[in-house]
């Protein structure tokens, strides 16, 4: 089984949920199709569009979403179908003048199943972690003995924050956004690190 650790984009603190099935705004799906033809196709590109899709309409509305993935494991040996083991986040935002404006988000730790479907890589099912005390015992089922690995990678606060500035300023660059900051309510106001 090959397998091969990896850390891709990431975010930071747990926002609260709330129900909101609303879809995305016309305007963030027409340049999320653009930056999508010039984007090559990955299973990590095919989870973020799952979050975009299936778990930010959860939340409640904003302008923009932001995908972030921290995976942790994935198995490829399987040429029809990638599993992909993490810690997956949402987090949406407005912007006012020149500030991305945490609205909603959270994580989603658990398994994706991506598969080719139609010529294009899809998120076919997702295992998700329990909350509060279903946590842990779900947890280790999904994870099995790459639970240890996933614990280390869901408590390194310190990435997670680093890959988080990381995942937003990609998005700010590929989407075009008019800003420089990012901002967590009750929190100071964070510059987008430049991309590179």
């Amino acid at each position: 089984m090959k397998k091969t650790l990896f850390l891709a984009l990431v975010a930071g603190t747990v926002m609260t949920f709330t129900s909101c099935k609303e879809n995305k705004p016309a305007e963030q799906a027409a340049v999320e199709a653009e930056a999508a033809q010039s984007e090559p196709e990955t299973s990590i590109t095919a989870i973020e569009q799952f979050l975009t899709d299936s778990i930010a309409p959860g939340y409640a509305k904003a302008q923009y979403s932001i995908p972030c993935v921290i995976a942790s494991d994935t198995d490829e040996s399987n040429p029809d179908e990638t599993l992909v083991w993490g810690d997956f986040w949402v987090f949406n935002y407005d912007i006012a003048g020149d500030t991305l404006k945490t609205v909603s988000g959270g994580s989603h730790p658990g398994l994706m199943h991506v598969k080719r479907v139609d010529g294009h890589l899809q998120v076919t099912a997702f295992e998700q972690v329990g909350d509060g005390s279903n946590f842990t015992p779900t947890a280790k089922k999904i994870f099995g003995d790459k639970f240890d690995a996933f614990l280390k990678l869901h408590a390194d606060e310190k990435a997670r924050e680093e890959l988080r500035a990381k995942a937003i300023a990609a998005y700010v660059k590929s989407h075009n956004l008019p800003v420089t900051l990012y901002q967590d309510f009750g929190w100071p106001a964070i510059a987008i690190p430049a991309e590179k």
